[in-house]
């Protein structure tokens, strides 16, 4: 099995050209952004597009959430394909996908800039930015049950004068994923204790939360994931293991969904137990 790569800030028309690299090499695979394709199909993966966050769809994209390269790894090892071509903004994002997913070695990274002219990146770019639209290669009627409820038009309505072409290479669908691409977005520490502390406090049987500490998990120079641990003061007269758990599940869901973040772990530890006079009295 061979491996190539197509390279190219996000934007400037990567997977609308993806079909044609991968005619021009003889790559019979795709990979782009979290998704395996092979004659106009999704094999295998999730896409990108479908998350909420730009964080989750960066993680969808190289592959690290739970499972997802796992899935996208025994498609590759069923399909066999003869050569894959890896769509990625860069060539370290190429060559750390081509890595976790256990292919072997890039043989040829074909940038963009060599494919298309300056006039054409910059269109696909106001596509980008302005409207927010997004391009897979893969025909819309394939597409539909993955990505259900997002804008799904036909190629030719964003790029007309290909319609030829793209009959000859196969079908192309637009979507608008639920995530902006305006600017970036960073989540501080600080935001992430914020959101622990109100979860657990919203608890009727915890008394006091303390010592809230974030961990980031790396894997290399790769964030993959938070751990986190606190302290409780919880109110006497619960039971403390289904307590804990429940707070740990609420803690994740709540976490993964505002920041888009994994949560690895979660560490409670239950200092003391309170007891308000009139339950003290009673004894």
């Amino acid at each position: 099995m061979d491996v190539i790569a197509l390279v190219g800030p996000s934007g400037t028309g990567k997977s609308h050209r993806a079909l044609t690299v991968a005619k021009d090499h003889q790559a019979d695979a795709i990979i782009d952004d979290g998704i395996l394709i092979q004659n106009g199909k999704i094999i295998a993966g999730s896409s990108a597009k479908t998350e909420k966050s730009k964080i989750m769809a960066v993680r969808r994209a190289i592959f690290v959430l739970p499972g997802h390269a796992e899935e996208v790894s025994k498609a590759i090892s069923e399909i066999k394909p003869h050569r894959i071509l890896i769509i990625g903004t860069s060539e370290n994002m190429v060559h750390k996908i081509a890595k976790t997913l256990k292919l072997p070695s890039i043989q040829l990274i074909i940038h963009i800039e060599d494919i298309a002219s300056k006039s054409e990146m910059a269109e696909a770019q106001y596509h980008r930015l302005k409207e927010g639209k997004h391009i897979i290669p893969v025909p819309t009627i394939e597409l539909k049950p993955h990505v259900s409820g997002f804008l799904i038009d036909p190629l030719q309505s964003l790029f007309k004068h290909s319609r030829v072409r793209r009959r000859k290479l196969g079908e192309k669908s637009i979507v608008r994923p639920i995530f902006s691409f305006y600017g970036k977005l960073i989540i501080d520490d600080r935001v992430i204790r914020s959101i622990v502390e109100k979860t657990v406090k919203a608890k009727e049987s915890v008394k006091k939360i303390k010592q809230v500490s974030v961990k980031h998990i790396f894997q290399g120079d790769e964030d993959r994931g938070l751990s986190i641990s606190c302290e409780v003061i919880l109110n006497y007269g619960s039971h403390i293991p289904t307590l804990v758990s429940q707070t740990q599940s609420k803690v994740r869901e709540v976490v993964e969904y505002s920041t888009g973040l994994v949560v690895h772990s979660i560490n409670i530890v239950v200092k003391a137990l309170y007891v308000d006079q009139k339950m003290a009295a009673a004894f």
